[in-house]
């Protein structure tokens, strides 16, 4: 049976965290008197066991707590868990994964305790969704499981208008069920921002950070003067995917000469595909239906779960 093998907490971010007796989970704010709780999407770190020991087999002297996580589990199969996933530890504290990994953009006091973190990749981070006591031994169950086999995507509506309410977002609710319904994938997160550089490039860096296989951006990449999508991702990808960009709009210039007008790009940024696609329903559906083929294949590729293309 899946358990709790060590509750642990810190006052100061970015530290090794102290085994603890027992502790409160606060439904949308994480356990009592950790650093990490509050706000956003990572109120509640986890670990399994089963990684501590492997990184013990390396070498590295470490206990619970030592790579700052909240929980270290026994017996849980966290490489099933997708995001949207939900666990209850104890008696009624319940848990939503909203993150794998991380990234660690500087190293911090648990790498130069430990010699290495092995967060960013067996890590992972929960919301509170609800609140109750949790203490080692306490028994985890799996409430709702999102199966990780599938993608994990996320939506980005870049609009001025919608992002003020002025416009209702039509493009993102369309692209949601293509998304569900052709590349049998999860929308994992929802957004609308307006057409605003260091916004775009936020949402995109947070969405990267929670592990997405995809992103799609829609709107924001014509010639008007607030749009200013393309030079967001720029700035976020690391890799440019060309092809993709050049397959959608030969694609789009069989239906209207204006596709040649479009300045969406394509790129990656770690193992996230970022895709920006046009603003309307139609076109954007038209675009990903383009890629819908490939996309499965490239995205196991990022994973590294499918091989190089014709098998070699």
């Amino acid at each position: 049976m899946a358990h709790v093998v060590a509750v642990c907490r810190s006052e100061v971010r970015g530290i090794c965290k102290s085994p603890a007796e027992t502790a409160q989970v606060v439904a949308g704010h994480g356990l009592e008197g950790d650093a990490h709780a509050g706000p956003g999407h990572r109120q509640v770190s986890l670990l399994a066991q089963e990684a501590v020991d492997a990184a013990r087999a390396l070498g590295l002297d470490v206990g619970a707590g030592a790579f700052g996580e909240n929980l270290v589990s026994s017996g849980l199969d966290t490489e099933a868990l997708g995001l949207g996933s939900r666990i209850r530890v104890g008696v009624s504290a319940e848990l939503e994964l909203t993150q794998r990994g991380k990234i660690c953009h500087d190293p911090c006091a648990i790498q130069e305790i430990t010699g290495e973190c092995i967060m960013p990749k067996a890590g992972l981070f929960f919301t509170a969704v609800q609140g109750g006591p949790v203490r080692p031994g306490d028994a985890i169950e799996i409430r709702a499981l999102v199966p990780r086999a599938l993608f994990q995507v996320g939506l980005v509506t870049v609009s001025d208008r919608s992002a003020s309410g002025e416009r209702p977002d039509e493009t993102g609710p369309a692209l949601k069920q293509m998304v569900e319904e052709a590349l049998q994938s999860r929308v994992a997160d929802a957004r609308v921002v307006p057409d605003d550089i260091d916004q775009i490039c936020q949402a995109l860096i947070d969405l990267c950070e929670r592990g997405l296989d995809l992103i799609l951006t829609a709107g924001g990449t014509g010639f008007a003067p607030r749009d200013v999508t393309p030079e967001a991702t720029r700035q976020v990808v690391e890799r440019l995917a060309p092809g993709l960009d050049e397959a959608m709009r030969a694609a789009s210039l069989r239906v209207t000469p204006r596709a040649m007008l479009s300045r969406g790009i394509s790129g990656t940024r770690g193992a996230t595909l970022i895709v920006n696609l046009p603003g309307s329903p139609q076109g954007s559906r038209e675009n990903l239906g383009v890629l819908i083929p490939v996309l499965p294949h490239a995205l196991g590729l990022l994973r590294g779960t499918d091989r190089d293309c014709g098998g070699r």
